[in-house]
């Protein structure tokens, strides 16, 4: 029997938590205005607080709007 949300279990998104984030949105590291990724970092444990197992992370990246965005 496999272990319930394990890693290696194929259907893992069945039950997963998951929370859609905009990193430039989320959390300032460096207090410059802009979310960054050890602002990310430094906030892990608190999502894991609530619960929440997996993160879809929005693009972070300038868009060549090729894709409708």
């Amino acid at each position: 029997m496999k272990q319930q949300g394990s890693a290696t279990d194929p259907l893992w998104y069945k039950d997963a938590i998951l929370y859609e984030l905009h990193v430039r949105a989320f959390a300032d590291s460096n207090n410059d205005g802009i979310g960054d990724f050890p602002g990310l970092l430094g906030k892990l444990d608190y999502l894991q607080d609530l619960g929440v197992t997996c993160l879809w992370l929005l693009p972070f990246f300038p868009s060549p709007l090729r894709d409708d965005g």
